[in-house]
């Protein structure tokens, strides 16, 4: 074994491309093998590194932490309710099971969760094609109102009574699966079950401190410009900062995580808003309220990368009180949206661009 073949925690981090205390979440949560030195430091082999890299280790791709629910209309309405409150998972609803299927076998997700309260067949035959695919090792399989398990089935379908209880066994399931375990308790603020997956996930982005970029920039000034307010804000969440990848009518370049009124809003997916930010106990004390420049009103949405991460939120401020309108709801979530597709291709391109340099690698010996 050479020295070249063994990596400290700063180079493992180099070759993943991520921050040195990621790489050292990723390290002390397990995701990658290590051992200690007798001074104490932690080692990582290269070629648990590369297989990371290349999706060969045992969790392959990045966890996900998206769920996609087959359910009928009136049940969808009911479990869309219930996944909207949720902070640990994003969920895809589906009327028809040939439309989820295809959503099953692109997204990879954490769980997927047929309905059978109505004793639907076409439901029920996806259900036993769900369960007899190995494809789907990565994936929990979970049925809601079905009578007793399939006489012939391999035992991998989990069956649960009512909707309330899948939900509980999804947020469950997805803070045993988190490969980094979460921030201690005892924060000033809320955090997800699987706090400590959302930080890798925001890291590997790439898009921390990095410049500004027109295409989120237009966001920020678009939603300023539909929800008449002074302040419009493109956030990241790390462990201790909130950071503006795009700010308008804002000269911070960040804050304290501890004042980020965002916390609140990657909990949920739909739109967190505080009409009168002094007269709400969880924010009176804070020092942007308290203090200058005394924030009044804020609006926030989340913003979700490829895997149903809520890695930061698209928000407005306003100086003074007031009251967010249903169309002006509707709107900052549809930029919320929107943000996240830029996201989500940023992260499309980093992926693209380690393809290559693992391509180039691979080549490389047979040039010399």
């Amino acid at each position: 074994m050479t020295d070249r073949e063994i990596l400290t925690t700063a180079d493992t981090a180099k070759l993943l491309g991520v921050s040195v205390r990621t790489a050292q979440l990723l390290i002390e949560g397990g995701s990658v093998p290590s051992w200690k030195t007798p001074g104490g430091h932690r080692r990582v082999y290269r070629s648990d590194i590369e297989a990371l890299i290349e999706g060969r280790s045992s969790g392959g791709a990045s966890p996900s932490a998206t769920v996609v629910i087959v359910a009928p209309p009136d049940r969808g309405a009911l479990y869309r309710r219930l996944f909207e409150g949720t902070a640990e998972c994003a969920a895809e609803i589906h009327e028809d099971p040939h439309t989820a299927l295809f959503a099953i076998a692109s997204i990879r997700p954490h769980a997927v969760l047929v309905d059978l309260a109505d004793g639907n067949i076409e439901r029920l035959t996806l259900l036993r094609s769900l369960d007899r695919n190995p494809a789907l090792g990565h994936s929990r399989i979970l049925a809601v109102g079905s009578p007793a398990p399939f006489a012939d089935g391999t035992g991998r379908v989990i069956y649960l009574d009512t909707p309330d209880y899948a939900l509980e066994s999804v947020r469950r399931s997805l803070a045993e699966a988190a490969p980094v375990a979460s921030p201690a308790t005892g924060l000033p603020f809320p955090i997800a079950l699987n706090e400590g997956q959302r930080l890798v996930a925001m890291e590997r982005l790439g898009l921390l401190d990095t410049a500004p970029e027109e295409a989120f920039d237009r966001l920020t000034w678009l939603a300023a410009r539909t929800l008449e307010a002074p302040i419009s804000l493109i956030t990241l969440l790390t462990p201790t900062r909130q950071w503006f990848k795009s700010r308008f009518g804002l000269e911070l370049q960040e804050t304290p995580r501890s004042w980020a009124f965002c916390n609140y809003s990657i909990l949920q997916k739909g739109v967190f808003s505080v009409e009168d930010l002094a007269c709400d106990p969880r924010f009176a004390d804070n020092p942007a309220v308290a203090g200058d420049p005394s924030f009044r009103f804020y609006a926030g949405a989340p913003i979700l990368d490829n895997e149903g991460h809520a890695v930061g939120s698209l928000c407005v401020i306003d100086f003074e009180r007031r009251t967010l309108g249903a169309q002006q709801a509707e709107a900052l979530r549809a930029l919320a949206a929107m943000a996240s597709t830029e996201v989500r291709l940023r992260a499309t391109e980093r992926q693209l661009r380690d393809s290559l340099r693992r391509t180039e690698r691979q080549q490389a010996p047979s040039r010399t």
